[in-house]
């Protein structure tokens, strides 16, 4: 015997993010819950997936006519060949499009949270190499659902007016040389709709 099956709804007009992993999703959702912003984020917007998982779930939610921010590293697509092509192709097919936002990170969000506590855009190999530089201020940093859950990690990220130094370093940096991160423009556009 089966259960119910569960209707899916579709989403509502708003701005909604998705992204790569449990890291983007809590931190989005800390975000949204301490600055008051209004935002749809669900766990099934998130998960460790690929470009083409990424790719399907922004054509999803656009056919909704609703405004998309997706959030990602790009530390595999510059690595990997594959990879590279399948983002280009995806950036490219939707760079037009005014209800989707691309918010990268080179090579993780871990570089964006860096940015809080740092001014650099050295060029870390990959997340790993991110995270390290990044445990030299949170030391507690842990890629866990257990650390992530927790609100008070991104509350010390945004405290002392560290998320507005975050915002006017990550502007400066570039995709063209060094590490780099454009996660400041989905607060440029969560900041507008308040």
């Amino acid at each position: 015997m089966g259960g119910r099956k569960q209707k899916i709804r579709e989403p509502k007009s708003g701005i909604y993010i998705t992204g790569e992993g449990i890291t983007e999703q809590y931190y989005f959702s800390h975000i949204k819950k301490i600055f008051g912003f209004h935002c749809i984020i669900k766990p099934r917007f998130f998960g460790n997936t690929c470009i083409a998982d990424m790719k399907k779930k922004i054509e999803d939610l656009l056919r909704s006519d609703v405004f998309v921010i997706c959030v990602f590293d790009t530390d595999v697509s510059s690595h990997n060949e594959s990879e590279r092509r399948k983002l280009e192709q995806l950036q490219n097919k939707y760079k037009s499009n005014e209800n989707l936002l691309f918010c990268t990170s080179l090579p993780s969000i871990e570089f964006w949270f860096l940015l809080h506590y740092l001014d650099t855009n050295r060029h870390f190999k990959d997340a790993k190499d991110a995270e390290l530089a990044l445990k030299k201020y949170i030391q507690e940093y842990d890629k866990t659902a257990t650390f992530f859950e927790k609100e008070k990690w991104v509350s010390n990220l945004c405290a002392d007016n560290k998320l507005e130094l975050a915002i006017r370093r990550a502007r400066r940096y570039t995709e063209d040389a060094g590490s780099y991160s454009n996660v400041y423009k989905a607060f440029e556009l969560l900041s507008k709709d308040l």
